[in-house]
């Protein structure tokens, strides 16, 4: 890649890192696109790997406002969710697997947009969670399942619920991915090298946040995964003219 491939992915990643500290999702929403437009050979694992690290972060600052028996029983459909998608990304060509998340991304949006807001309660929380894992391993993108199911959080409430079943999640789907033999040199090296746009983007939404009510940031975390779908439906058309 160019120095300015490599600048316009680093950009990328400081804005996503932003939104996933700020609003609980949305790394892979904004990040994964724009990264598929340059080089979609690094995706999944080099964007699963920087949300690890912001989610870890996020985890730690917000700790005291977690809501543990509704992680934990989205981490019980993660795993499965996380095997299958391991698989997918194996099986499968980026592009079919593309076209899936667009639709499953506004899908989500238009039954939210219609007040749908499923109530977190075992079952639900257990399938968001295998949904999360499938989209979340096989394309990075793994956010609007659990933003719909968890809507009904606060601000600290949501972002350290989120971040703590996306740290275990991307654990998870990172291992899944690793034996499925996807994980190659060059996404960990990538990755490596946008640490430090992680950490700045984590940084700034630590200012982000002071702005942002509830009602905000249910709004921007909709609209990003708007605006994420469609540059993926633009990478998309672009790649197949």
């Amino acid at each position: 890649m160019t120095g300015a491939e490599y600048a316009i992915i680093a950009g990328a990643i400081f804005l996503a890192a932003c939104l996933q500290a700020s609003s609980g999702f949305g790394m892979g929403m904004l990040a994964a696109p724009v990264i598929a437009i340059i080089d979609p050979e690094l995706l999944p694992a080099t964007l699963i790997l920087l949300a690890l690290l912001v989610t870890v972060m996020v985890t730690l600052t917000e700790r005291q406002s977690l809501d543990l028996r509704g992680t934990g029983w989205a981490l019980a459909g993660r795993v499965p969710g996380s095997v299958v998608g391991a698989w997918l990304v194996a099986v499968s060509s980026k592009e079919g697997m593309a076209w899936v998340v667009v639709a499953v991304v506004l899908a989500g949006l238009v039954l939210a947009g219609r007040g749908w807001a499923p109530r977190p309660r075992r079952t639900n929380l257990m399938v968001a969670g295998a949904a999360s894992g499938i989209m979340g391993t096989a394309t990075s993108i793994g956010g609007p399942p659990m933003a719909l199911i968890w809507q009904g959080h606060e601000g600290p409430r949501l972002r350290g619920t989120m971040s703590a079943f996306f740290m275990v999640g991307s654990a998870i789907s990172m291992a899944m991915l690793w034996l499925a033999g996807t994980v190659t040199q060059h996404m960990l090296v990538l990755a490596l090298w946008m640490v430090p746009a992680v950490i700045a983007g984590y940084a700034a939404s630590r200012y982000v946040n002071r702005f942002l009510s509830p009602p905000r940031l249910k709004k921007l975390a909709f609209a990003a995964s708007a605006v994420g779908s469609a540059l993926l439906v633009i990478q998309l058309v672009l790649g197949s003219s």
